[in-house]
């Protein structure tokens, strides 16, 4: 196999999508219908790996949106990585990233920010790439911690979760799925964020109603009505081996009955129904995963989940340019 690169352009919008349906790793935050809901916002640096004319990898990259002198593999999601079908296992995947290495720091980039995908959302193993950050040198610079299910093999799910669905049930949470209730879940969430948190959700409710129409079959509305108004739910990514909850809301009036347990145990069966391996929380880290929320992630784990890690490597890139 003789690897080259080559950089991404609208035009291969379309191949870039077919590649990725047969990804092992790759899931819909890949897609470049995914990514092009906010293209504007990033100045893209993907790349494509070929290997005599045939794509072998796909790399999603673009420039860190503060830091100039910085690729990230992606700044728009959540996690980017090398996706490949399979062929770039051990030495080919350490060749394939000291190219890529090689690419940016030619063309004066000064670090490189790879954000691994989580095992979970493998199809089949493929951490090739983490073991080619350890031998490229570069650092782990952050680590969030998530909790998953595994829906093979749940772990016990503690009493308190168990007293919390049975008065959620008690209370008539009723659970209703649709997209026809973004409107009201995002009034929770940006409530919710804003109590809690000071903050406001990543996407807008435009945004988020554009993904969902886009990804029917991928983004799932599950929420919590009580007394005809919803007091909880979730926003759910579908993906190849996992339901993922992007968001994660409640009023202060569902909070009171524990409808979030019903919400959950309504996700967590949907699971399972589906055929998938996990069930995934998102994370509970702050401050770049430098602070563990632990009382929302021993919720999370009351439901019988344990951990999971999101990684991110940066790889020095000074000094290499024009093949140094």
């Amino acid at each position: 196999m003789s690897l080259q690169l080559r950089s991404y352009t609208p035009a291969d919008d379309h191949d870039w999508d077919a590649f990725c349906d047969n990804a092992i790793q790759a899931t819909l935050l890949h897609l470049r219908r995914f990514l092009s809901y906010h293209r504007d916002r990033f100045y893209d640096l993907s790349l494509i790996i070929e290997d005599d004319g045939r794509w072998v990898g796909l790399f999603p990259a673009a420039v860190h949106p503060i830091d100039i002198s910085c690729v990230v593999s992606h700044p728009g999601i959540t996690y980017g990585g090398v996706l490949h079908h399979g062929s770039l296992r051990g030495e080919q995947m350490i060749l394939a990233l000291e190219l890529i290495r090689q690419h940016y720091a030619d063309q004066g980039y000064a670090k490189l920010i790879y954000k691994a995908v989580p095992t979970i959302y493998h199809q089949t193993p493929a951490l090739d790439d983490s073991y080619a950050m350890f031998r490229m040198g570069a650092s782990r610079i952050r680590c969030d911690l998530s909790s998953a299910i595994d829906i093979q093999r749940r772990l016990p799910v503690s009493d308190r979760r168990r007293r919390s669905l049975k008065k959620a049930i008690n209370a008539g949470v009723e659970i209703v799925e649709g997209r026809h209730l973004l409107p009201e879940l995002w009034e929770v969430l940006v409530e919710n964020l804003s109590r809690k948190h000071d903050l406001s959700p990543v996407h807008s409710l435009a945004e988020i109603a554009l993904l969902a129409e886009r990804f029917p079959d991928n983004i799932r509305c599950v929420c919590g009505v009580q007394g005809g108004s919803v007091v909880a739910g979730a926003l759910l990514f579908i993906t190849p081996t996992c339901i993922h909850a992007q968001y994660i809301a409640s009023s202060e009036t569902g909070y009171s009955f524990s409808a979030l347990d019903a919400v959950f145990e309504y996700c967590i069966d949907m699971a399972s129904k589906d055929d998938k391996r996990w069930f995934d929380f998102g994370v509970s880290t702050e401050n770049a995963g430098l602070i563990l929320n632990d009382g929302l992630y021993r919720f999370k784990s009351e439901f019988g989940g344990g951990g999971v890690v999101h990684e991110f490597f940066e790889v020095n890139l000074q000094g290499l340019g024009h093949g140094a």
